[in-house]
């Protein structure tokens, strides 16, 4: 009976994987454009980290993107929403609320409210830890991990 079973798992174990293959997972982490991220429904649920520039063709922005690229799984981890913004004659409501000038990368906390605002490209190990130093952040640590009080 048991090379049956074996017989029978081997059979039905591409079905699984056609199914496994079809199942809509979360979206991938990567930048949002501004226009599709509406503002006040990130509140409390994401971190929205945000960069602007006036063209997509920055130097700052391109080296922006090049250094958040390589790091997206410790921002996600972060409950960041990374919102790009290139194009100041749209005014998103991104842009309205925030006024950056030329290239501004700025961090804010799930209140929507901005902590720290960069003229220059920053680090993703600069801006994790700029994020893990804030209370929200802080106590959602210490929710995941009581004993490290």
């Amino acid at each position: 009976m048991r090379p049956l079973h074996a017989l029978v798992f081997v059979a039905l174990l591409p079905f699984a994987a056609i199914a496994e293959a079809t199942e809509e997972g979360p979206a991938p982490f990567g930048p949002q454009p501004a226009a599709e991220v509406v503002f006040d429904e990130q509140m409390y649920l994401k971190r929205p980290l945000v960069v602007f520039a006036d063209s997509p063709n920055d130097p700052n922005f391109i080296r922006q993107m090049e250094l958040l690229a390589r790091f997206y799984t410790e921002l996600e981890e972060r409950d960041v929403v990374l919102v790009t913004d290139t194009d100041p004659a749209g005014a998103s409501e991104w842009r309205q609320r925030l006024r950056p000038r030329g290239f501004s990368l700025v961090i804010m906390d799930k209140d929507l409210r901005p902590v720290i605002r960069k003229p220059l490209p920053w680090d993703v190990r600069e801006i994790t830890h700029a994020i893990d130093k804030l209370p929200l952040r802080r106590q959602e640590m210490l929710e995941r991990n009581p004993a490290g009080r």
